[in-house]
């Protein structure tokens, strides 16, 4: 198990802002349609807003119109998990940083090929690296 996911409350209410700690490590959710990450089209790598994990490379986004940006493949497996979550009276899977255990959003089967997922991704839970700034 990572250091980070060891890590108290005060650590993360130290290092994140209060709405990324509540989306982070509370589990809560983007009001839909907001935020900066929403509607970007720049070429990089998404990370976890907490620990700086990669996650997403930009060609996998794509606009799904749900209001959260979306991705339909990871960058790489083992930097996420996948978790059963029943909450509110739903069947979802959770998808969480594998590195500091932080909450980013949901996995469902409805994204284009060839994965056929969508990975519903709170934008508050994510940075943004440009490539042009690499």
């Amino acid at each position: 198990m990572s250091d980070l996911k060891r890590k108290p409350d005060s650590y993360w209410k130290e290092k994140l802002t209060p709405e990324q700690y509540k989306i982070l490590r509370e589990k809560g959710t983007d009001i839909p349609f907001s935020g900066s990450l929403l509607r970007n089209k720049e070429s990089g790598i998404y990370t976890c807003a907490a620990c700086g994990t990669a996650l997403f490379f930009s060609d996998t986004r794509f606009d799904s119109d749900s209001g959260w940006p979306s991705f339909s493949d990871v960058l790489e497996k083992g930097n996420i998990e996948l978790k059963e979550d029943h909450a509110g009276g739903m069947n979802r899977t959770e998808v969480v940083c594998a590195t500091c255990g932080g909450h980013l959003g949901h996995v469902f089967n409805d994204g284009p090929t060839p994965t056929g997922k969508r990975y519903c991704i709170n934008g508050t839970a994510l940075n943004f690296k440009s490539h042009a700034n690499t």
